[in-house]
């Protein structure tokens, strides 16, 4: 599925409203554009007047040092419809700020990037996942899920031909994640002064358990009452869970916030994160308030300080979270189809899309419902959950590979520095980058975590089998060299082929040179 990434920083070098908005991931090479921008007063003031009238709680500055302003009611024409009714106010203002954000991301060079994407995807016959990452901790609250072009055109959450999740690059590797043919559940229930411990465990269990139809994959839940986090921990790391369902009362906090065990005994989202990425769980769901909103001090939002987000920068693929408060009845919507759209064996993503869509339906679009949830996906996810055994690609027992390899000659990369490294390349994906989950590991500054990768293909003609070996650029800068007749040439998201004696460099065109080798050449 293609793929844009957008990501929106501060620049705070040149005034507080001044902002870059650029594409970190395209489908095509063309695509990577940058633009800077200022961001409007018109922009702050809806976003104050949405908060007066939407937020349970104070509200947060995007500019923290300036003085704060009154709210005036913003001029916004109410639309009255044939029969007379005149369309309410709420409605209208999360119109507004939709149409206001959609306008300032999209203004200029990145909305050529993104309609170019969209038709990438459509000559694909599939949909285009968008994300986006939002660098500055004071625009982490804003609902983006409600972004629209235009009045009349859907939200870009509820588009039917886009996914939308939210991301960010500064991120550990993704850990080791199983191929599961099951939903297996990991229901927590903690502690709540509003909530029946009991009779919520029966519910969740019902909505998550529920649709036992052969359409639908099996799905098990195991449910923890209060647990002390020495159970909690203990369960996690003995069973095979792959989502993480936490129901209870939760505080945004620096370190990704409290949740409450039982009373007493809390965690936070740092000790969480370690835990979750231990056991190879790939989603992590909190039907608490405040999942997804950063911590505050006088109104100014802490770095990094959600849940959502410490979760995914601590490897976890998918972390879904509430922006805020939500209702037990629309929580329990809400859960009840996006279960069912993870049975179904989609997306993570398409299944809140999903559910998004039934919030939007069961209490409309000026209820806060539908823009609470939030969800973040890890870089490297491509957000899939579960599958049955006759999809996806047929993988090549190991004994066959054993068999063909002991025939064909060795490639390997090595380094033409004195005493350097040699590393054999795999027959499949050989990953190089700077961490240590890479297999060809460069420690360097200049180099991405994800730099480059070299793939070996086999063809068989009679009874002979023939390697051929390409590199595929991915890095951040395309940092990726190779020496040809003219000189050391970039290489840019682009695959090209290898030969024997080919010399490589990757990151700084100063850095180490390696060489590509096949053993009988």
């Amino acid at each position: 599925m293609p793929s844009l990434n957008l990501a929106i920083a501060r620049l705070t070098n040149t005034g507080t409203d001044n902002f870059a908005i650029w594409v970190v991931k395209a489908p095509y090479p063309s695509g990577y554009v940058l633009h800077d921008c200022v961001w409007p007063v018109e922009l702050t003031q809806v976003w104050q007047e949405w908060q007066q009238m939407f937020a349970g709680h104070s509200g947060l500055d995007i500019f923290p040092d300036s003085k704060p302003q009154s709210v005036q009611p913003l001029a916004i024409d109410l639309v009255s419809s044939p029969s007379g009714q005149t369309a309410g106010y709420s409605s209208r203002l999360m119109q507004h700020l939709g149409i206001n954000l959609w306008g300032w991301i999209f203004d200029g060079p990145i909305l050529g990037s993104l309609e170019r994407s969209r038709g990438i995807a459509m000559g694909r016959y599939t949909r285009l996942r968008f994300r986006l990452e939002i660098r500055d901790p004071d625009l982490i609250a804003l609902p983006w899920e409600i972004m629209q072009r235009q009045p009349g055109q859907s939200a870009m959450s509820l588009s039917p031909d886009l996914l939308f999740s939210r991301t960010t690059s500064e991120v550990e590797p993704l850990p080791y994640l199983r191929t599961d043919q099951a939903l297996n559940i990991l229901l927590v229930l903690g502690h709540d002064q509003n909530l029946q411990l009991a009779e919520e465990a029966t519910i969740l269990e019902k909505i998550l358990a529920s649709s036992n139809s052969q359409e639908y994959a099996p799905c098990t839940v195991k449910t923890l009452l209060q647990p002390t986090p020495q159970e909690l921990i203990q369960e996690l790391e003995t069973a095979a869970y792959n989502v993480f369902f936490y129901a209870g009362h939760g505080l945004p906090g620096p370190d990704g916030g409290l949740f409450f065990l039982r009373p007493g005994m809390t965690l936070n989202g740092i000790e969480l994160a370690q835990v979750l990425t231990r056991s190879g769980l790939k989603l992590a769901v909190f039907n608490a308030c405040w999942g997804a909103q950063p911590a505050a001090i006088h109104h100014q939002a802490i770095p990094a300080s959600s849940l959502a987000e410490v979760l995914i920068r601590h490897g976890v693929p998918a972390v879904l979270g509430m922006r805020d408060q939500i209702a037990d009845h629309e929580s329990h919507s809400f859960i009840q189809t996006f279960t069912e759209a993870l049975r179904s064996r989609k997306s993570i993503d398409e299944a809140v899309a999903e559910a998004r869509q039934e919030l939007l339906t069961l209490y409309k679009f000026n209820q806060l419902a539908w823009t609470l949830p939030v969800l973040y996906l890890h870089p490297d996810f491509d957000g899939e959950l579960i599958k049955t055994s006759d999809e996806g690609i047929t993988e090549l027992p190991d004994n066959v590979i054993s068999n063909i390899n002991s025939q064909l000659p060795i490639a390997f990369l090595r380094s033409l520095s004195s005493g350097g490294h040699t590393w054999i390349l795999r027959s499949g994906v050989t990953r190089i980058g700077r961490t240590k989950d890479n297999d060809v590991v460069i420690p360097e500054p200049s180099v991405s975590k994800r730099h480059a990768e070299i793939l070996c293909r086999s063809t068989l003609t009679g009874t002979t089998s023939v390697r051929t070996y390409y590199l595929q650029d991915f890095s951040t800068y395309g940092t990726t060299w190779c020496l040809g007749v003219n000189g050391w040439q970039q290489i840019l998201r682009e695959e090209v082929p290898l030969k024997s004696g080919m010399q490589l460099k990757f990151g700084s065109s100063r850095g180490e040179i390696l060489q590509f080798v096949i053993e009988d050449s």
